[in-house]
């Protein structure tokens, strides 16, 4: 069999083509993923980090009634805390030298609600707990103040 020119060029085709396919293969094996994993890990691992009203904090609350991985953080001064505060609330102080090594000591994997008196310090702290990787943290707009203004009751 004489190799032409013609017969080249063929071959060197061939060739490459063979080896796109196998590369374009081996692309979509790497890449594959059952169809439903990707959605899964969206729908529980999405990060909600955000702002929410005292009557969405309320629903909040009531809907985790019996939920171990549901948290109400209350970051205001103890002396705040002990003169009334949500129900099952948690104080960590805000003003704390430890309150950053306390909030990264927390299970980032839960969902938290969070409050301080007027929400400035809530709404620092719901930053801060993006920064270390919290999943689920709901601050409330207005904090305590606005939570009793609506009629919502605390405990002390």
């Amino acid at each position: 069999m004489k190799l032409t020119k013609e017969r080249v060029i063929n071959l060197s085709f061939a060739v490459l083509l063979l080896l796109g396919v196998i590369i374009l293969s081996l692309v979509a094996v790497k890449n594959f993923e059952p169809a439903n994993a990707k959605s899964t890990f969206q729908a529980s691992q999405s990060p909600v980090l955000k702002n929410i009203t005292a009557k969405e904090a309320f629903k909040l609350i009531e809907a985790n009634k019996n939920n171990p991985d549901f948290m109400i953080l209350d970051v205001r001064t103890p002396e705040e805390f002990s003169s009334g505060h949500l129900e099952d609330a948690v104080n960590i102080n805000y003003y704390s030298i430890n309150f950053q090594n306390d909030l990264a000591k927390l299970d980032k994997t839960k969902t938290y609600l969070i409050y301080c008196r007027s929400g400035s310090r809530s709404g620092k702290s719901l930053n801060l707990m993006k920064q270390l990787g919290f999943i689920r943290v709901y601050n409330i707009s207005g904090g305590i103040l606005q939570w009793e203004k609506e009629g919502y009751r605390i405990t002390q």
